[in-house]
């Protein structure tokens, strides 16, 4: 927590600027929860997609006003919305936006000449909002289909109570009116079932015919029963085998359930962009263009600062500086020279322009295979599958024993049927098919306060498996950027000078200019001075008597020097200087996040395995175990991706849950169990991630465990509900003490009782 009072310099900022842009209505609009703002606030970030987008929207437009659709990174509610809104309507240009918080979208239409889409976007990126091509999929959810059904058999289900109620209060069939008011019961719960009933047996079938035992399948196997008693007492004129009003009832509770989880797990998916900006285009040496795709060996390419190399290249230019951090976790950029090869994933974090010499295609390319997505199969609820096989096998031989005994006793048809019936409906699947699902629902929107997205329905399916806690180090247990260890030199310097270091650090992507940038913009506004930048790789940067870089590079009083990002523990302080004289020195270093050490030690005491795969220096690595408390069995470092990977193969993949932040995670992440990442904005494994979660800590894990115990015990009570309930309700209905009216009526009676059971489990999970 910082001493204003904010997560983090990125929520800090936010809040000022949204105030000096006269903006804080937004703060008595927007949900109570939402995501704090990172660092992504304050990095550059490449929109020249975006400056193309705009000028074919422009050039196809004609008369009319051109139109561009969006995807937005981080809306979730109607504040987002407002504040993007009244964002775009500052810009110069603008005519008009329609944003969509459901979606994840918006929409911009302006005035041609006058508007610049990239500069929106980047101010966008400044409240903490990231704009991304629109998805090439149908924006179109599970959850918008489904409560269109729900709408739909509400109305269904209150039409079959309106004209099945007049038969319950006494009227006789030889009514006017009494067939008319059957056969409308008999419509609507022909409609309820087509439109609600077969999408849980048509998911069942699916389920089925790929040998599983779906959720579905109870669900589906009550509704028909139902149905075809219902259809068989209108068909056969036998009034007391009518029950429409529970077929549209059952199907409409049955949809809300399901419509409560699915809506949960897609807003927690919509925080994110669904298709990232294709890779920047590469400039030829030789003139002209092309997508990284289209490299092969040998060519001649240029990149730009803050651009990724994107297959193993030689360096053609003198001298350049690249961030390996994403390809192999090591924190510090690395000083490259003429003939070194860079690998594939590097990113320059110079300021001015290199060039260099493919050494490969991209399909050979190590960072093309490790952005390659992963083909995953839905993991399958093993507990949950035995509890639906067990209960379908006991409901449907009680059924079965229940009518063959009542068809021995009285060989009476009609009556054989009423008992079975009964049973069926008696035996309402509300435990698994309303509450189970409501259940995890809960638990993600607690685990949402808690800065926790649960991105993957089947998460909850795979979590109580996991034994291991496999951690990258840096961005993961470590902050992104370095930790500036002494703030005060900043607050001493004066506005001229403070003008001159901000045009020094801005646009700048080296970490340590990052840093300074981030904690410069949190302080407080400021314009920086006016001129033209100049680097030297390796050493700094300087703005006519301005410069910032290693000690003794542009100082009056020479110290030894070290390049910047030199590793060895001598490494001095990055100093600030004005025709020679030393105005501050800078201090950084490399951070455990704050709750690190206490929050694994609290894993350690629930019984999980904590193991740290680091691509950076197995000394850096050893030294954060022990700050953080763990064996140095358990930390490995200078691993590859692939031995990341190979690593999780040998010691067990089915029962890790691995956390981590870069590409050079993302094959080890294709293999564990579960997988995590407490970053969102580099467009690698946030589509890949089950969950995601920000903040500068990680006791979002903790919580994200805490969470489904609750949710297991919760469910689990409501399997001890649901039995006792069935052991009495289905004895009565094979008894013949309960005929399918009295049964009809339990049924909602028992899904209110399940809803308060969750409702009362649940509550735990939400107290801090």
């Amino acid at each position: 927590m910082l001493a204003s009072g904010f997560c983090c310099a990125g929520c800090s900022y936010v809040y000022r600027l949204v105030h000096e842009h006269g903006l804080a209505g937004y703060y008595r609009i927007k949900d109570d929860v939402t995501p704090p703002a990172d660092a992504a606030v304050f990095q550059t970030r490449d929109f020249s997609w975006l400056d193309a987008a705009q000028h074919e929207a422009e050039q196809t437009a004609g008369p009319r006003p051109p139109e561009l659709t969006l995807d937005v990174q981080g809306i979730s509610c109607a504040g987002c919305v407002w504040l993007i809104e009244r964002v775009f309507l500052q810009q110069p240009g603008a005519r008009d936006i329609q944003a969509n918080a459901q979606l994840g979208q918006m929409r911009l239409r302006w005035i041609p000449g006058e508007f610049s889409a990239a500069g929106f976007a980047r101010k966008l990126q400044a409240f903490g909002y990231l704009a991304g091509p629109a998805g090439a999929i149908s924006t179109e959810g599970e959850s918008r289909g489904l409560l269109r059904r729900v709408g739909l058999c509400a109305a269904f289900a209150m039409n079959i109570m309106l004209f099945a109620f007049p038969a319950y209060f006494g009227m006789a069939p030889s009514f006017e009116y009494a067939p008319l008011f059957r056969l409308l019961a008999f419509v609507f719960g022909t409609l309820s079932f087509l439109v609600g009933g077969m999408y849980f047996v048509g998911r069942a079938l699916r389920a089925l015919r790929e040998g599983a035992m779906h959720i579905d399948l109870p669900i589906s196997i009550g509704i028909l029963g139902a149905y075809l008693g219902s259809l068989y007492g209108w068909l056969a004129g036998e009034e007391r085998f009518v029950y429409f009003d529970f077929v549209g009832t059952f199907i409409f509770l049955m949809l809300v359930g399901r419509w409560a989880q699915v809506v949960a797990v897609e807003r927690n998916q919509r925080q994110l962009l669904r298709q990232q900006p294709k890779p920047r285009r590469v400039r030829l040496a030789a003139g002209g263009e092309l997508p990284p795709e289209q490299l092969h060996a040998w060519m001649g390419f240029c990149l730009v600062a803050g651009q990724t190399v994107p297959v193993e290249a030689r360096l053609s230019t003198a001298e350049a500086v690249f961030s390996l951090a994403s390809i192999n976790g090591e924190a510090e950029p690395r000083a490259f020279r003429a003939g070194q090869r860079v690998p594939a994933g590097a990113i320059s974090v110079g300021r001015g322009e290199i060039q260099l010499t493919a050494l490969q295609a991209w399909p050979e390319s190590l960072l093309a295979q490790l952005l390659q997505p992963a083909e995953r199969t839905d993991a399958r609820h093993l507990f949950l599958e035995k509890i639906i096989r067990g209960y379908l096998l006991g409901i449907l031989v009680v059924a079965v024993l229940a009518g063959a005994g009542w068809w021995l006793a009285s060989r009476d048809a009609l009556r054989t049927w009423s008992v079975v019936t009964a049973v069926l409906i008696v035996s309402c699947p509300c435990a698994i098919g309303l509450a189970f699902p409501l259940a995890d629902e809960m638990a993600t929107v607690a685990l949402r306060r808690r800065g926790v997205f649960v991105r993957a329905g089947d998460l909850w399916a795979r979590l109580g498996r996991v034994r291991k806690l496999v951690f990258d180090k840096t961005g993961t247990l470590t902050l992104e950027t370095p930790v500036l260890q002494n703030p005060e030199a900043l607050q001493s310097l004066d506005d001229a000078a403070r003008s001159a270091l901000l045009a020094l650090v801005r646009d700048n992507p080296h970490p340590v200019s990052q840093c300074l940038l981030e904690n410069m913009l949190a302080a407080g506004p400021g314009e920086p001075l006016a001129g033209d930048v100049r680097e030297t790789v390796g050493y700094g940067v300087e703005l006519g008597p301005w410069s910032l870089g290693r000690p003794g590079w542009r100082a009056s009083a020479p110290e030894k020097c070290h390049p910047m990002g030199d590793t060895s523990p001598a490494a001095p302080a990055v100093e600030f200087a004005s025709d020679g004289t030393v105005l501050a020195r800078f201090r950084f270093t490399d951070t455990a996040r704050p709750d690190a050490r206490t929050e694994l030690a609290a894993l350690a005491g629930h019984g999980f395995e904590t193991y740290i795969l680091s691509g950076d220096s197995r000394v850096k690595v050893a030294t954060l175990a022990a700050e953080l408390g763990l064996p140095p069995h358990c930390a490995h470092g200078d691993l590859s991706p692939g031995a990341k990977a190979a690593w999780l193969e040998t010691h067990g993949a089915d029962d890790t849950l691995m956390l981590g932040d870069g590409a050079n995670d993302s094959l080890a992440f294709d293999r564990a169990l579960c997988r995590g990442t407490p970053v969102i904005h580099r467009g690698v494994l946030e589509q890949k991630a089950d969950f995601y979660y920000l903040g500068r800590g990680i006791g979002g894990l903790r919580a994200l465990f805490r969470v489904n115990a609750v949710r297991h015990r919760t469910q689990t009570a409501i399997l001890i509900f649901s039995v006792a309930y069935n052991v009495l309700a289905v004895g009565l209905a094979v008894a013949g003490r309960m005929n399918p009216l009295v049964a009809a009526v339990l049924m909602p009676v028992n899904s209110l009782l399940t809803l308060a059971l969750v409702t009362g489990g649940m509550r735990s999970a939400f107290r801090p």
